[in-house]
């Protein structure tokens, strides 16, 4: 099993920056790839940006490129998102996921919420 936390959502104005921790803990070993989702009041979880563990290889959304910025620390288990110039459409709770296959993400972490005001 495989156990994720996520941190450092908050309020913030537009053109504002923000940082959002995932820390994996537990059975780690192999992990294929991290990423970030985001669901917005009414909408679908949708894609944000993803790192693969062993390479470092980023994919973003495309209104996410330029803005935000993935990483990860291996030694410590943890993902990162910097997110700057905020816009009110960032505005929803973030979820971290993690994957041990290809395709589908097998582990999510809680959600943070990341609200940005005009």
């Amino acid at each position: 099993q495989v156990q994720l936390v996520a941190s450092g959502g908050g309020l913030v104005q537009a053109g504002g920056s923000l940082r959002l921790s995932c820390a994996a803990s537990g059975r780690t070993d192999n992990m294929y790839a991290m990423g970030w989702f985001r669901q917005a009041p009414g909408k679908e979880r949708e894609f944000v940006a993803a790192i693969s563990w062993s390479e470092g290889n980023t994919y973003y959304k495309a209104s996410a490129k330029g803005r935000f910025t993935i990483s990860r620390d291996s030694a410590k288990n943890t993902m990162y998102l910097q997110m700057n110039s905020l816009k009110p459409e960032d505005t929803a709770v973030y979820y971290c996921a993690a994957r041990f296959d290809p395709k589908v993400y097998d582990y999510w972490g809680q959600g943070v919420q990341v609200t940005v005001s005009s």
